[in-house]
């Protein structure tokens, strides 16, 4: 069902004009179909074919909005993901109940040039896959309402076609060289909105207070939308505070509503702050009440101060506050960019739990449902245009830079969360012009930086990576990847001191390494002996490639899980004992899908997530929790690792990490003793115990206290003491079903039947019958091409209530079968 958002007004006839319906806004998810390729025309989109026509081609199906081109061939391993046009069509009933009322389409994002048509009437364009408009359809639907075709072929609906276009454009930003998919189609919510002839176009709301909280002031601009050039209109604005209770409230008549109008500037006592712990809302009404009728909305403020202190730490509201954050793709498994409203807050109120406070929406502006949720959840926010590598283009390129960071500003300009606009990322990555010029960056940063600050004097400017430019922005960060592209994880806060002396205000975003999720390792450090030191710690060129150039973890690490926990473990106790720190994001929340990663582990996946696509979470997720939360947990390390090994009396390390003050260990019922929580005692806090393994099923269990709370955490696994060699075989088993969905397991064995489990072979999987693999989600349980973890790979099958046959295959061993 089409999902209706009304809001209704009953006012009197204060005008002389009669009270009708106020603003409707109608998200239209349902009865679309699409097409993944060109049309000759618009007229191959509504032309009447019958039923059964042979002559009905290209064949469409039908799909729901949001709706990504990409949702699979993104991580399909085989083939590169389609970019070029696409189509959507639909027919609409539209009944707009203003009277010379207008009806538009309001697009939350589509990708990333998009033309609108009615009939066969092109009625807009836009160029941007992450910025919102609106197309204005009142007068084609006038148009074709009249016709005779209107009535007889389409029954009284509209016909809405809309093309969407992803195709590599070296004058478009983001540039293709950018380690994330380009994605096309309408792949957030497309609204049909009614309003009046005079509406709202947007309202400006800025909400100040002093850092200490003792005055406020409230300051609202508006915009208005008036195509039919309507002379005045009264505007009612009331204020509540986040209890509901009413501030204040003004009126006002305007004549002038064709350009920017001040509306109220109000000043206030001691207003409620909004804050990370405390994120308090105020609400904005409107009503524009004019001879069209009646316009109402609300918008949510917040009243909060911040500095980032030169040379110094940030502060919120005169405290400071350590910015603990990470960074968001829009990217999920199986749809790719078209991600729903309850999996955006899904995802958003994990982050909340794993203790972030502060985000870096990368490298793009996001869904309107993300900042809300920032606003709501108390995640302060860093937002930028996707002025991303490649270098500069020309005045086409330039001028949707300048387009799309005005679009980002206005539209995101009331959300209390927003504190960095950002204007680009790894803008010292040359590639799509054969003319790389450093000074030309340097002006068209300048031009951005000034036109960011002449949109919005109340938040500050950013950049990531690109020393040159460094002195332009508000807040610079410099690329640190200790520990993972270049140095020891050890070298971290060494590293950022010096960087930090080279800029006004320092920030550390990006940070972390790739895993492989439920790959895990007995000694994850093992590679950093080959690792040179002291030669700094940022990523250069051809460093996120496997192949090739000086000793790295990136490339010659193990992608365990073990190791990421313990860079992380290190970068987190490093943080703590840096004062000076503004704040730092790891890189990122969830694994994304890249087109220029085609040898990883998954596919055409950047793993650096601390949970899976999907949302699974990885080990690193609870070591954030450990120390970035207060809610009392604890977390034993290797909930997905079914088989550890080494030799008969051998102690191995279990590491706990939790946010209690203490914890006491126990193996196979037997206690090993309580440890004292000490975030500066390498690894895991000094939650870490070398215990005496027995041959075969072990349980480990941990009691954790903080203070009258009692946690706790178990896991089960095989001790495996037998040697072996390289695998030889593989065995493919049925282990799990649940209704529909079968789960298969493959595991490698040497020639001796032993498990190998340190294996880490290409595994494919492919099957013949009435299932389906349930691959292409950029998992490392959902895809049919992926490296072993711990010499095993898992994958689902969609049964259909049918037979089938799975098979897999690893280059050099003889393939296995199951049926199912």
């Amino acid at each position: 069902m089409i999902r209706y958002l009304r809001v209704f007004v009953v006012l009197g006839s204060l005008l002389g004009f009669t009270p009708v319906e106020a603003q409707e806004s109608i998200r239209l998810n349902h009865n679309w179909e699409f097409l993944k390729q060109d049309l000759g025309g618009i007229w191959e989109a509504v032309r009447p074919v019958g039923k059964g026509n042979p002559e009905s081609v290209p064949l469409w199906e039908a799909v729901n909005l949001p709706h990504c081109v990409n949702a699979r061939d993104a991580v399909d391993p085989d083939v590169n993901y389609y970019q070029g046009p696409s189509w959507y069509r639909t027919t609409i009933d539209i009944a707009n109940p203003y009277q010379n009322g207008r009806t538009l389409l309001h697009f939350e994002g589509a990708g990333q040039k998009t033309e609108v048509y009615v009939y066969t009437t092109k009625v807009a364009s836009h160029v941007g896959g992450y910025d919102e408009w609106t197309a204005d359809l009142t007068t084609a639907v006038n148009a074709f309402k009249k016709t005779e075709i209107c009535k007889k072929q389409f029954k009284g609906k509209v016909p809405v076609s809309i093309r969407t276009d992803n195709s590599r454009d070296l004058e478009m930003i983001p540039s293709d060289l950018s380690d994330f998919n380009i994605y096309g189609g309408i792949y957030r919510y497309l609204n049909l909105v009614y309003t009046p002839a005079l509406s709202m176009d947007k309202l400006f709301a800025k909400a100040e207070t002093d850092a200490a909280g003792k005055s406020g002031k409230l300051s609202v601009k508006a915009r208005f939308y008036n195509p039919l050039a309507i002379g005045e209109a009264k505007i009612v604005l009331k204020l509540t505070d986040p209890a509901g209770k009413l501030v204040s409230s003004t009126e006002k008549k305007i004549n002038g509503l064709s350009t920017d109008t001040e509306l109220w500037d109000l000043q206030l006592k001691k207003p409620v702050l909004w804050s990370a712990d405390q994120p308090l809302l105020y609400t904005l009404q409107y009503e524009i009440q004019s001879s069209a009728g009646v316009a109402r909305g609300t918008e949510k403020v917040g009243f909060r101060n911040f500095e980032f202190v030169e040379k110094g730490p940030f502060m919120l509201n005169g405290k400071r506050l350590l910015l603990r954050g990470t960074h968001r793709h829009e990217d999920h498994a199986g749809v790719a960019a078209a991600m729903t409203e309850n999996t955006i807050r899904q995802e958003m109120i994990m982050m909340k739990e794993m203790g972030v406070n502060f985000i870096r929406l990368a490298h793009y502006q996001q869904s309107r449902i993300v900042l809300n949720l920032c606003d709501s959840l108390g995640i302060l926010v860093w937002e930028e245009i996707p002025w991303c590598r490649g270098g500069l283009g020309g005045p086409v390129y330039k001028e949707q830079a300048r387009r799309m960071l005005t679009n980002m500003i206005e539209q995101h300009y009331n959300h209390a969360s927003v504190i960095l606009w950002g204007m680009g990322n790894e803008n010292d990555w040359p590639g799509d012009f054969p003319e790389f010029d450093k000074e030309k960056i340097r002006v068209f940063m300048k031009e951005l930086n000034d036109l960011s600050h002449l949109l919005d004097n109340s938040r500050l400017t950013a950049i990531r990576r690109c020393d040159f430019c460094s002195d332009l922005v508000d807040v610079y960060s410099p690329s640190i990847w200790a520990g993972w592209y270049r140095g020891n994880y050890t070298d971290y806060k060494s590293v950022s001191e010096e960087e930090f002396k080279k800029v006004k205000r320092f920030i550390h975003v990006e940070w972390g390494g790739d895993s492989h999720a439920m790959r895990h390792s007995e000694n994850p450090d093992k590679a950093l002996s080959k690792i040179k030191t002291g030669l700094g710690a940022d990523e250069r060129a051809g460093d996120a490639s496997l192949f090739g150039g000086a000793a790295r973890i990136s490339k010659d690490g193990d992608w365990s899980e073990s190791y990421l926990v313990n860079l992380v473990d290190w970068h987190l106790k490093e943080q703590e004992t840096m004062p000076w720190l503004s704040g730092t994001a790891y890189w990122p929340f969830k694994d994304f899908s890249t087109p220029v990663r085609p040898d990883n582990p998954v596919p055409y996946m950047n793993q650096k997530g601390v949970v899976e696509r999907d949302l699974t979470k990885k080990e690193a997720y609870y070591v954030f929790q450990s120390y970035w939360t207060d809610k009392p947990m604890v977390h034993i390390y290797g909930h997905t690792w079914p088989v550890r090994w080494g030799a008969d009396g051998e102690e191995k390390m279990v590491k706990v990490y939790a946010n209690c003050t203490e914890a006491e260990l126990f193996l196979n019922g037997k206690s090993f003793g309580i440890k004292k929580r000490n975030s500066q005692d390498f690894p895991a806090a000094g939650l870490r115990w070398n215990l005496p393994f027995v041959k075969g099923e072990n349980v480990v269990s941990v009691i954790a206290k903080k203070g009258k709370v009692t946690v706790k955490d178990e896991i089960k696994f095989n001790y495996q003491t037998e040697k072996w060699a390289k695998p030889a075989k593989l065995t493919l088993t049925k282990i799990d079903q649940q209704d529909d969905i079968a789960t298969v397991e493959v595991r490698l064995y040497d020639d001796k039947n032993i498990l190998c489990p340190d294996a880490m072979n290409w595994i494919n999987f492919s099957l013949a019958g009435e299932g389906k693999l349930l691959d292409n989600l950029g998992t490392s349980s959902g895809s049919r091409k992926v490296q072993a973890y711990n010499g095993r790979a898992i994958i689902k099958v969609k049964l259909n209530k049918g037979k089938s046959m799975v098979a897999v295959q690893s280059e050099g061993l003889a393939t296995a079968f199951v049926n199912l």
